[in-house]
């Protein structure tokens, strides 16, 4: 059995109670990184080994599922956050289903959906694009396509590009689109910058300095109104 096992995104009390039932059960927690889940694994005295999963390495991939089809329970965790949600996972659940293995998918923390429930951008969809490509006319395709679809748009971003692709959105989409940036979600330092992309821009390019992972929201013209009888057939 593989289980998906989400992780919290800053605050190590996020965790929920069957997360940790599987974590300390599972005779095997495959990792983004160790040294970081050994955070969590060690606040909660959970003893269980470790392995080291790589998404990008195709033979790590076929050496953990023949790690599953001996019938070993394995829990994939991310550093935070759900697995296969712009984080990696994606390829072993993919090569588990194909292999027959039995998966299953807890419940838990993601930063989108936290930042979205905390901005007041409307009770209906969203539109999540994840962590954007490089280049700038990719960035805008994608977003400006997003938008067209009048839901919020959630993107992830680091703080050192944080700026730079406010400055795309500003200057290819327009100054004035409604934009709410959250950093350091659950944890001790969390903030919420909202107004338009030109006002958030301007905010974070005064700092000395930008912390923290960004999620980055999006909002078309009067999305701020829309509700869940909004998605509703006529």
């Amino acid at each position: 059995m593989l289980y998906i096992v989400p992780t919290p995104i800053g605050n190590l009390q996020d965790i929920t109670l069957r997360a940790l039932d599987v974590l300390k059960s599972a005779d095997y927690i495959l990792c983004e990184d160790t040294r970081q889940s050994g955070k969590l694994l060690s606040a909660y005295g959970i003893s269980a080994k470790t392995l080291r999963y790589n998404e990008n390495d195709s033979s790590a991939v076929s050496r953990l599922l023949e790690v599953l089809k001996s019938g070993k329970n394995c829990a994939l965790v991310s550093d935070a956050g759900t697995p296969c949600v712009s984080d990696p996972g994606w390829r072993l659940v993919k090569a588990a289903r194909e292999a027959g293995v039995k998966v299953t998918a807890l419940p838990g923390p993601t930063a989108a959906a936290c930042a979205l429930s905390g901005a007041g951008f409307g009770g209906g969809g969203f539109t999540f694009l994840g962590f954007m490509p490089r280049k700038p006319g990719k960035i805008l395709k994608m977003i400006k396509a997003a938008l067209a679809l009048e839901r919020p748009v959630i993107i992830y971003e680091s703080p050192y590009r944080i700026v730079k692709l406010l400055g795309i959105i500003k200057a290819g989409i327009g100054p004035d689109v409604k934009a709410a940036a959250a950093r350091e979600l659950s944890k001790t330092f969390e903030e919420y910058i909202i107004g338009t992309v030109s006002e958030v821009a301007e905010n974070l390019s005064a700092r000395k300095k930008i912390l923290g992972e960004f999620v980055l929201i999006l909002a078309p013209s009067g999305a701020e109104n829309l509700t869940e009888e909004d998605n509703e057939e006529d």
